[in-house]
């Protein structure tokens, strides 16, 4: 089953088969279910056309997938361009949300280690 351009997993139950689809989450998932009148414990292969149709239809609503990214992306973009302290932080690769980084970036970093024996060559005994 395709919904947004994404496939859904038939052998998950639909609150979280939703979830693969980029900018519907478990609450929103549970929230459509519960509008389209779904089961929550019902799995994607046993909707019926009907009831798959009325879950598109709702989805369709909310701004997913590629749209979703693009505004993303975009809002990223004019913090960029406006210098401002986010934007910088976007550039330079590092977290925007107040996080340390003495330690706990590797991530975003690109995983460098420097610590005192990273780079310090074993010495011969003579």
């Amino acid at each position: 089953m395709r919904i947004a351009g994404t496939n859904i997993p038939d052998n998950k139950k639909l609150q979280i088969a939703l979830t693969y689809v980029f900018g519907v989450g478990i609450s929103r998932a549970k929230q459509i279910l519960k509008e389209t009148g779904v089961p929550l414990e019902k799995r994607a292969k046993e909707l019926s056309l009907e009831e798959s149709n009325k879950i598109r239809d709702f989805i369709a609503k909310f701004k997913v997938e590629g749209e979703l990214r693009r505004e993303i992306s975009s809002n990223i973009k004019r913090l960029k361009d406006i210098k401002s302290y986010r934007g910088i932080r976007h550039m330079k690769r590092l977290p925007v949300r107040g996080q340390r980084t003495k330690t706990n970036t590797r991530t975003v970093r690109g995983n460098v280690r420097v610590t005192m024996g990273s780079g310090r060559r074993k010495t011969e005994k003579t």
